[in-house]
């Protein structure tokens, strides 16, 4: 087997997982229909992946890192042309995750299948993007903190995991506003990333440190 067949089959797999995982879940789903699916044997998946904990982390590395490669360049330039500034770090977090939901080999599937993980809590699979992409979430961290001098860590961090579930929320595209008739999918993007960027902005810039217990009307 040359080495296009051996792509052609991985690839094959990890579209029908992707596919499975996104409509039955990671318990869901048994290997047995990943094969039927992908047309290939038990033999084939074993190769390849050598288990399914390993193929359900094989499904998130094909995209994950693609957008984190995205995610970094972005940043990269951001920081060069407009030091300082917090929108356009906020830019390269968020355009390339609603970009990915947005493409039609596949992105729609794989949000769903970031549904299914916040859903099963999978703990494995937590572990695996923490090792593997938790740098890049630090990255960011790094250079949001410089443009906020004034906000201590921790609540940086609660505001960084906060943005994340937006955005996730917002590639799920599940909201209450929907795409209005005659504008395109990629402008309805467009525009959801501008208001959650503006958003997040807002947030990240709000008066930071823990907050302090409500006075006691009696002692007015």
């Amino acid at each position: 087997m040359g080495p296009a067949a051996q792509f052609s089959t991985k690839d094959r797999i990890l579209g029908a997982a992707e596919e499975l995982f996104a409509l039955h879940g990671f318990a869901g789903t048994s290997l047995r229909q990943v094969t039927s699916k992908a047309d290939v044997n038990i033999a084939a998946v074993n190769y390849h992946f050598g288990s399914k904990e390993n193929l359900v982390n094989e499904v998130f590395r094909r995209r994950m890192d693609v957008m984190s490669a995205l995610r970094l360049s972005q940043l990269e330039r951001a920081l060069s042309a407009h030091p300082g500034q917090l929108r356009p770090i906020l830019a390269a977090f968020v355009e390339p995750a609603l970009a990915m939901a947005l493409d039609r080999n596949g992105g729609g599937a794989f949000v769903r299948v970031i549904a299914r993980a916040y859903a099963e809590k999978n703990d494995s699979l937590r572990r695996f993007l923490s090792d593997h992409y938790g740098h890049v979430l630090r990255d960011f961290g790094r250079a949001m903190a410089a443009c906020l001098p004034d906000l201590d860590k921790e609540t940086l961090y609660w505001r960084l995991d906060f943005l994340a579930g937006a955005l996730t929320y917002a590639m799920a595209d599940f909201g209450v506003i929907k795409r209005p008739q005659g504008v395109s999918e990629a402008q309805h993007r467009a525009q959801a990333a501008a208001e959650l960027i503006r958003f997040a902005e807002a947030g990240f810039h709000a008066g930071g440190g823990r907050p302090t217990a409500s006075p006691d009307p009696s002692e007015a």
